[in-house]
């Protein structure tokens, strides 16, 4: 079983609709795939239909104690899903004071081994207990970074996190980097697209910027693959769905489509 966060500590990065959508190309592909949404704004699982759910469905009681197991997970467009609240907020100040809090989520998953081939956690836009809980379940991370000049000078703080949290995980690092919101039509995004070229490795193919069909398919409930399968956003989704298990070492073939 392979886990994979989707951090960045900046809002806006696509870090919801990448672990959303790449992970129902690869349940798609044929994965067991299991999402875990730890973001308190809960748009994963709003995305989903599940945006309204009780604190025992969520990862609060993982987060809080290392005693605790995953709740069973809902089951959506051939995903499994272990939703989000606004409740999951609250868990930081009792994480806070529990040394070593921050790994029971990657405790926890252990009891899971065999469950699930892929499990994808989409981390909340911050530096808080909750993001560390995220970036510790890992075994890799997945950085989606606008191609805007907020996306580049984001990168620092981001990789200062990555080497931090490595003092408690040595062998964690980034399996991808994902450049999003790209438009070739304007100069600063190619020149911001070739500083990250210049910068970071591995480097994905970007995500074109196409608003209408990702917010369509979040008003629609339904991953871009379903809401609009012949797409050209949805086959970049599979297109970086394949880059990521290529990356990761998932021995998975995913359909162009």
């Amino acid at each position: 079983m392979l886990t994979l966060t989707f951090f960045n500590h900046a809002g806006g990065a696509a870090k919801t609709s990448l672990a959303l959508n790449t992970g129902h190309a690869l349940a798609q592909a044929g994965l067991r795939v299991l999402l875990i949404d730890l973001d308190p704004q809960a748009n994963l699982s709003a995305w989903l239909g599940h945006g309204l759910v009780p604190d025992e469905q969520t990862a609060f009681g993982v987060a809080v104690s290392g005693d605790a197991r995953l709740p069973e997970p809902l089951r959506t467009h051939g995903l499994s899903l272990i939703p989000s609240n606004l409740h999951m907020a609250l868990s930081e100040g009792q994480m806070m004071a529990q040394e070593g809090a921050t790994l029971n989520l990657r405790y926890a998953l252990e009891a899971v081994q065999g469950h699930y081939d892929l499990v994808l956690v989409d981390s909340p836009p911050s530096l808080g207990k909750l993001a560390v809980l995220a970036a510790l379940a890992a075994d890799r991370l997945v950085v989606p970074v606008p191609t805007r000049a907020k996306g580049l000078n984001g990168l620092p703080g981001v990789l200062a996190a990555l080497n931090t949290y490595r003092r408690l995980r040595p062998e964690l690092r980034v399996g991808l980097f994902v450049p999003t919101l790209y438009d070739s039509r304007n100069s600063h995004d190619r020149e911001v697209l070739a500083a990250l070229r210049a910068q970071l490795q591995p480097l994905a193919q970007p995500l074109n910027y196409r608003p209408a069909t990702w917010n369509d398919s979040a008003g629609a409930g339904e991953p871009i693959g379903v809401f609009a399968p012949n797409s050209p956003a949805a086959q970049e989704v599979r297109a970086l769905a394949q880059e990521i298990a290529d990356q990761t070492g998932l021995k998975v073939t995913v359909s162009r489509g």
